[in-house]
């Protein structure tokens, strides 16, 4: 193995699931929260599709962070799959690059979306009679391609350091996905401009947005404590509350995985709190907001209603 890893461009990487009886256990624990991530996700976006009542702009907001998510857990648990089930281990060059590609693109727009979430509730309830007016359709635009854009200008700039950069040590990934900051473990180079680099980015996709999600609400819950209407407390509680929890399960810990010096973090660490962003987020989000949201069951049950007529 050794052998290879030095003369192949390939890179290995060394997975998520250890060669036991515990390791097929997550395998079909991870594969089960795939599918349901899925579903989930790809039924979130076709109930706001076929539902007129759902198209305002927080439910295309919101289809928009299922197609993310949708597209961010498929980037990562189809490879990890295969290496498991095959036994083949490598991923090519280009391949890393690729899968690196989408996952910092994703991730950074995910980010920015949730801070226009927070923005979109933030006019709604404090600013309701010009709601029509600050969230109309070109600024909608302006917003999703704003994240989609900047966060792929983002992720071109990181990749294209990392894959010009020498590797003469092993190429043996200690990571389940192509991950940049394990990636430059295998540098023969110093590569501490390259970590401050990724200290900006999650500075500026993730810490600032995160923290003008926190005063947005902070002026939403002054507001709902100033609502006369009981029904209109809950609803505005209820939509705020389960976008915080979303915002939670997100922001905290990718946060503490990139933020800290690489001396203080540790493969092992650094591959379980991966798994909350890349793999059970993408999974929770549709169900958070279904769950907890009587618009969206209702236009669920009306489409199936609808569905179940046309058949």
């Amino acid at each position: 193995m050794e052998n290879n890893n030095q003369t192949s461009t390939d890179f290995f990487l060394l997975g998520l699931f250890p060669p036991s009886e515990i390791g097929l256990f997550s395998f079909i624990f991870i594969v089960l929260i795939f599918l349901m991530a899925l579903f989930g996700n790809m039924s979130m976006i076709i109930v706001i599709l076929l539902d007129t009542h759902l198209h305002t702009p927080m439910y295309f907001l919101l289809s928009q962070l299922s197609l993310m998510d949708l597209n961010y857990i498929s980037t990562i648990v189809p490879k990890m799959a295969s290496n498991y089930l095959f036994g083949n281990k490598s991923i090519s060059f280009i391949g890393c690059g690729v899968q690196s590609f989408f996952f910092i693109t994703l991730a950074g727009a995910e980010g920015l979306l949730l801070a226009c979430m927070a923005y979109d509730r933030y006019v709604a309830i404090c600013f309701p009679l010009h709601y029509v007016i600050h969230m109309r359709k070109r600024v909608l635009v302006l917003m999703i391609t704003g994240s989609w854009i900047m966060s792929s200008i983002n992720s071109c700039a990181h990749n294209v350091y990392a894959l010009h950069i020498p590797y003469c040590r092993s190429r043996t990934i200690n990571h389940f996905f192509c991950d940049l900051p394990a990636m430059l473990t295998l540098a023969c180079m110093d590569t501490w401009v390259y970590e401050y680099t990724v200290f900006v980015s999650t500075t500026l996709f993730l810490v600032l947005p995160f923290f003008g999600i926190a005063c947005s609400y902070g002026r939403v819950l002054l507001t709902i404590c100033r609502m006369h209407s009981t029904e209109g407390r809950k609803k505005a509680y209820s939509t705020c509350s389960t976008h915080l929890t979303v915002v939670t399960f997100y922001y905290a810990p990718f946060a503490y995985t990139y933020l800290r010096p690489r001396s203080l973090r540790t493969p092992t660490e650094d591959k379980i709190l991966a798994v909350f962003y890349t793999i059970l987020t993408p999974m929770l989000n549709p169900i958070i907001y279904s769950l907890r949201n009587k618009e969206v069951m209702g236009a669920l049950r009306r489409v199936i209603q609808r569905i179940c007529c046309s058949v």
